[in-house]
């Protein structure tokens, strides 16, 4: 659990030009007393001057800049000092040591990782998460390395999700990697929000940007859903046509057309299926005798 102490605390940094005024006044006193104190051998002025050239070759090194979407986490003898957010020339304590931490937004696409779905198939998966750093004491203090940390987390959370849902299903209640992208992925930020809250880091989105079976099986896996999608087409076609045929001979025996018996209406039956099913185009074959010859 992250300890509050770590927590991101703002700090107000002193402006630099301020300060460079500052340092401009003290080296004008620091060249007047080494001046005066030589000239009239005045050991005190000399003694003044001294501290005084010291100062003016320490104070400048408190000086940094802070970009735009780039904070400073400032850090005095192991104790965190606040983090400075604001943009511009600043000035700190010259033994201050003061940590880069970017706040602008971040893309990482993970590398394509090969894992076993629900079903046990191999697949290949990898997301692109975007994210970005929203506390800078957290990122800093409670992780070793937080880009690092961040990729680690994505990968391991890529590789899990992958494992609890299969590529495809058939059934329509069920949640597949291939049909139930935004589900899935809406998970995975869920799931990435929350290992990443440790370190400071809010995960802004986060979708599957490559996603497809292993190379072993993908011939097999091709050849499975082209038999699904004939069988389903297939399908479709008896059901249309077993429509079609009852329309006809509804309308025959209703119009009064002409009256068929059992053995006849069960021919007919049989032609109009094979036409309206058949892949090819029928030939019709004209009868130029009864229906009974």
């Amino acid at each position: 659990m992250v300890q509050d102490k770590t927590s991101e605390i703002p700090r107000k940094a002193i402006n630099g030009w301020i300060m460079v005024a500052f340092i401009l006044i003290l080296i004008s006193a620091t060249v007047y007393c080494l001046r005066e104190g030589i000239k009239e051998e005045n050991v005190p002025l000399c003694i003044a001057g001294s501290v005084l050239t010291i100062l003016d070759l320490v104070l400048p090194i408190g000086f940094f800049i802070v970009n735009p979407n780039v904070s400073k986490v400032l850090v005095l003898f192991g104790k965190y000092r606040g983090t400075v957010r604001d943009n511009g020339f600043f000035w700190t304590n010259p033994f201050t040591v003061r940590k880069k931490v970017s706040l602008r937004i971040h893309n990482l696409n993970t590398d394509t990782l090969k894992v076993n779905d629900l079903s046990g198939s191999p697949i290949e998966i990898a997301a692109v998460v975007v994210w970005r750093v929203t506390d800078t004491a957290h990122a800093v203090f409670d992780v070793d390395d937080y880009l690092s940390y961040v990729d680690l987390q994505c990968e391991s959370a890529v590789r899990q999700l992958a494992t609890r849902y299969p590529y495809d299903t058939e059934a329509e209640d069920t949640l597949s990697l291939r049909v139930s992208r935004d589900e899935v992925a809406e998970e995975l930020k869920v799931e990435l929000s929350e290992r990443l809250d440790r370190a400071g880091v809010e995960v802004l989105e986060a979708r599957f940007s490559h996603l497809a079976y292993a190379a072993e099986i993908a011939g097999a896996m091709l050849r499975r859903q082209q038999a699904d999608a004939v069988i389903a087409a297939r399908q479709k076609i008896v059901d249309g046509a077993v429509g079609m045929v009852e329309m006809a001979l509804h309308k025959l025996k209703e119009h009064g057309v002409i009256d068929l018996d059992e053995e006849r209406r069960a021919t007919m039956v049989s032609n109009l299926m094979v036409v309206l099913c058949s892949e090819q185009a029928t030939q019709p074959v004209v009868n130029t005798g009864t229906l009974y010859n």
